[in-house]
């Protein structure tokens, strides 16, 4: 596309990537100042949905699953365990993504979303289904190309060290890890954090996670609270302050170049009062102005000049679900609400039960189009709004 950058050589331009391509999309990221949304995904049609939407503007896509997501993939009815539906189901999305990914031509990052302290066996089998993808001898590819881990919600030293040992097992599989320091607030998939008291993570906490995430290997992201929150809410209701990663950067910036053991000013976020942008070199090397790279969760509602504060310190990632729920919903409803009297009975209707046939109605491929085809114009809406509209030949 005119006037876009040039793509990097990914050793698989489209469908599923792994490993280091993984890397090098979110550096080609971070470089160009722009970040992948990430869609969670429940279905076969969600799935295309999102694929449609990156395929019609050109850009790179992130499809995760959530616990819960990964259980209703395996059916609501099947007959296991809670966490064997989650393993059994997230594989099944797993490799229906792997099979249809590369017909809409754009890299596609295979993501598992928040893995909660509970939750652990779910990641434990994925990771195993990882490492059985890979064969026997370990040179194959990891079915998925990254996991979330989210054990926020414990003690920080807990959290950093237990992530630390799923590094060291996500360097096995192959796959990168995302972790989360500090809570992201509101509700998702059952956990309710709206009013938890770490809603805003401190510069030094993100040191202790990259430096000790960083001796075990360089493929992982942190996702950090700036108020940020999961659910729906009216633009402007949440405090969000997108530019304290900033705040952060800074101050990884500062420990690398100075030494790990070097005092450095800024390791916690100042009082309310007291809290400034910090200011900005347009000129700077984007890798070393922002050495982490960081996931902005609980986007649903977000301004956009939020979004593309914190893509500006070093976002590459933004998780959508909320907003993508609704516009899958919305069309269903318009459809049922409009077209109700063909509905109301498979032939005729209740006042003219001798009308024409209404398959062509309750056809659920009728419906179900029509979610996908509002759910891709707010992924589309997502991919304009982070700026990776664009930023990938089709081919």
């Amino acid at each position: 596309m005119p006037g876009q950058p040039k793509p990097p050589q990914l050793n698989r331009t489209k469908g599923v990537i792994v490993g280091d391509d993984v890397r090098t999309l979110f550096e080609y990221a971070r470089k160009h100042k722009f970040a992948i949304p990430a869609i969670n995904v429940t279905s076969s049609s969600t799935t295309v949905a999102a694929l449609e939407a990156a395929q019609n503007l050109k850009a790179p896509i992130i499809l995760q699953v959530s616990s819960g997501g990964s259980a209703f993939f395996a059916g609501k009815g099947v007959k296991l365990g809670k966490h064997e539906a989650m393993v059994e189901g997230s594989v099944a999305a797993a490799n229906f993504i792997r099979s249809i990914a590369p017909s809409y031509g754009v890299p596609v990052v295979l993501h598992s979303d928040h893995c909660h302290p509970e939750d652990l066996p779910w990641l434990d089998g994925m990771l195993d289904a990882d490492i059985a993808h890979r064969g026997p001898d370990g040179k194959g590819e990891p079915l998925f190309s990254s996991h979330m881990i989210d054990l926020s919600e414990l003690a920080d030293e807990e959290n950093i060290k237990t992530t630390r040992q799923y590094l060291e097992k996500s360097v096995k599989a192959g796959t990168w890890l995302e972790m989360e320091i500090g809570v992201t607030g509101g509700e998702e998939d059952g956990k309710n954090n709206e009013k938890n008291t770490k809603l805003y993570t401190n510069p030094k906490d993100i040191w202790d996670v990259y430096r000790q995430l960083s001796e075990v290997s360089k493929n992982f992201s942190i996702a950090a609270a700036f108020g940020n929150v999961h659910g729906v809410y009216k633009v402007g209701a949440v405090k969000l302050r997108p530019w304290l990663l900033g705040k952060h950067q800074k101050y990884i910036k500062a420990k690398l170049e100075k030494g790990a053991d070097a005092q450095v000013e800024g390791a916690e976020i100042p009082d309310e009062q007291d809290l400034h942008p910090e200011p900005e070199d347009p000129n700077e090397d984007p890798e070393k102005k922002n050495p982490v790279f960081f996931v902005f969760h609980g986007g649903s509602g977000s301004a956009k000049g939020e979004f593309l504060t914190a893509i500006g310190h070093g976002v590459v990632k933004v998780n959508l679900d909320t907003d993508m729920q609704f516009a899958y919903c919305d069309a269903v409803r318009d459809y049922m609400v409009y077209n109700l009297q063909r509905l109301e009975t498979p032939v005729g209707t209740r006042k003219d039960p001798n009308g024409p046939p209404n398959k062509n109605f309750f056809d659920p491929r009728k419906w179900m189009r029509e979610a996908e085809k509002s759910m891709v114009k707010r992924v589309e809406e997502a991919l304009k709004d982070f700026n990776a509209a664009g930023k990938w030949e089709t081919s």
